[in-house]
Formats: structure tokens, C-alpha cells, sequence
């Protein structure tokens, strides 16, 4: 008898309710405490450290396909050999940050958040390796 009313003033509280916008922050992560809070700029942190490693990454195939040695050490190898060695060193950020870090946090609320933290930390420091490496910037 009553759901139609509503329903239809549920339908008119969605519509009137202010748009919310997609490009937004959901959180302001210098005042961030709450754990989703922490989540999310731990997340943002881990993007924009993955971003980096990813352009440090092109620029050294980019470096390699200018090599003139002959096989096996030619660009197409050497090439393969940082596809080969940039996967495995994924597996292991993985293996060692999402296997072993929540062991020690046994499902713990802080353990999402050590994860973000120690996917960050290791991602920073491959970039900074391929830099230093590749003598890039």
C-alpha cells in the first residue's frame, strides 16, 4: 500500500542528490587516518610509483634497441633478457609483498596497507635501479 510512495520518493532523494564527480579525491591523503583513508593514498602511491617504473622501463628498451653488439648480446636479446628478468622481478615484489608481508600481519587491519607500502618500497627501488643502471636522466 505504502511502496509506491516510496519508491517514488526514493527515486526523487537519488535524482536531487548532488553528482558526484569521477575525478574527485575521495580522500584527502594528508589528513588521511582512517584505514580505507590510508588504503587509498597507500594505492595512489603505489600507481604513481608503478607509473615510474614503467617509463623508466620504456626508456631503457628504448636504450637497448640502439645496441649494435652481435648475438647473443644484440638489442633483440638483451631486449628478451629485461622482458625475462622485469617479470621475474614482479614475481618476487609479489611473492614477498602479497604472500609473506600478511603472514606477519595475520589478516590484520594494517595489513593492506603494509602490503601497498611494501609493493611501494620495492617498485621505487627497481626504478632506481634501471636508472643508476642505465645511467638514464
Amino acid at each position: 500500500m505504502f511502496r509506491q510512495p516510496l519508491a517514488v520518493l526514493a527515486v526523487l532523494m537519488i535524482a536531487t542528490a548532488p553528482p558526484v564527480r569521477a575525478d574527485d579525491p575521495p580522500v584527502d591523503c594528508s589528513k588521511a587516518m582512517a584505514t580505507h583513508e590510508l588504503n587509498f593514498c597507500a594505492e595512489q602511491e603505489l600507481n604513481s610509483a608503478d607509473a615510474k617504473l614503467n617509463d623508466a622501463y620504456q626508456k631503457v628498451l628504448a636504450f637497448i634497441a640502439k645496441s649494435d653488439a652481435e648475438k647473443p648480446y644484440d638489442a633483440k636479446s638483451w631486449q628478451a633478457a629485461l622482458r625475462e628478468s622485469q617479470r621475474a622481478w614482479v614475481a618476487f615484489r609479489d611473492a614477498d609483498c602479497k604472500g609473506l608481508v600478511p603472514m606477519s600481519w595475520t589478516g590484520g587491519t594494517g595489513t593492506t596497507g603494509e602490503v601497498l607500502g611494501c609493493m611501494t618500497s620495492k617498485t621505487k627501488d627497481r626504478t632506481k635501479d634501471l636508472i643508476e643502471l642505465y645511467e638514464l636522466d
